[in-house]
């Protein structure tokens, strides 16, 4: 089983946050443009736990190199049922370094957009958070 999906089933943020490499790309299902970095991807991952019930992981395809991984996912939003897979490819080190989700139906698609509009101050605040103290440990 891999780390991420061990870490998300056992809702450990800091293990999640840690598998994550500096300059992971993010590509949600719900926005336009995908997002860059550990904070915000980690902020957003947090959102989605907030955001979603009765979530569990369904199955898991690993690929030869063993760093691309799919991991499908159920989900609730609300009243709608949601369907995913987590796609994650590692770098060197073992890190996610690309992250792309992808969900259906439309109908639950536009349930999580509209429920992880309604997180993303928050995101933003916690993602801005944690650029700061970090800024501040370098400097």
């Amino acid at each position: 089983m891999h780390a991420f999906r061990e870490a998300v089933e056992a809702d450990d943020h800091d293990a999640i946050h840690a598998l994550l490499a500096e300059d992971v790309v993010f590509t949600s299902p719900v926005a336009f443009k995908p997002y860059t970095g550990r904070a915000v991807t980690a902020a957003i991952i947090r959102g989605v736990s907030r955001v979603f019930t009765d979530f569990r992981y369904v199955r898991e395809i690993t690929g030869a190199d063993r760093r691309d991984h799919a991991l499908i996912f159920e989900a609730r939003v609300g009243e709608r049922r949601i369907h995913g897979c987590d796609f994650l490819h590692t770098d060197e080190d073992g890190r996610i370094d690309d992250f792309v989700v992808m969900v259906r139906p439309l109908s639950a698609a536009t349930a999580l957009a509209e429920a992880m509009g309604a997180e993303f101050d928050q995101i933003a605040r916690e993602a801005r958070e944690e650029e700061e103290q970090k800024a501040g440990a370098q400097g």
